[in-house]
């Protein structure tokens, strides 16, 4: 399970560090690569291959003609990018990529459980802070996750 968030900087070629930790969880689920796709955010979200195959797999059992599997489709699978992570645990981010996630110079990774989510680090503290401090907003989400049983 991916869980925490790092901060680590972009290099000028678009190479950043992979946590060590989520390195440690890769290995130990057999993956040295990521598969990297556009988030439905303003992020980029990062799955070891083995997921991102079983993943795929699941998508593919949905109804191919249903508007937001297709939306999803356009967003996640065209975006997608294996990604091989170096033997000094770099990545390196296609262009593309990077534009989507407004990467610069500090990105933050943040575990999200079976895959990862990368993003500029000031987009991710402002959402942190917009949804930390919209009390509405808190409460609504309160109220789901007690419907989902959590």
């Amino acid at each position: 399970m991916f869980r925490g968030r790092y901060e680590h900087s972009i290099d000028a070629k678009g190479r950043t560090s992979v946590p060590s930790r989520f390195r440690e969880v890769m290995t130990a689920q057999g993956d040295s690569k990521l598969v990297l796709t556009t988030g439905l955010d303003t992020c980029l979200v990062a799955y070891p291959m083995a997921e991102w195959l079983a993943f795929e797999k699941r998508l593919a059992e949905l109804p191919q003609f249903d508007a937001d599997v297709v939306t999803l489709k356009r967003i996640y699978v065209s975006g997608a990018v294996e990604c091989e992570v170096d033997k000094v645990g770099r990545l390196l981010i296609p262009a593309t990529l990077r534009k989507h996630a407004r990467l610069k110079r500090d990105a933050l990774w943040a575990g999200m459980g079976s895959y990862i989510e990368l993003w500029a680090k000031e987009g991710f503290e402002e959402l942190r802070n917009d949804v930390l401090s919209d009390e509405e907003r808190r409460l609504g989400i309160a109220r789901r996750l007690a419907e989902l049983g959590l």
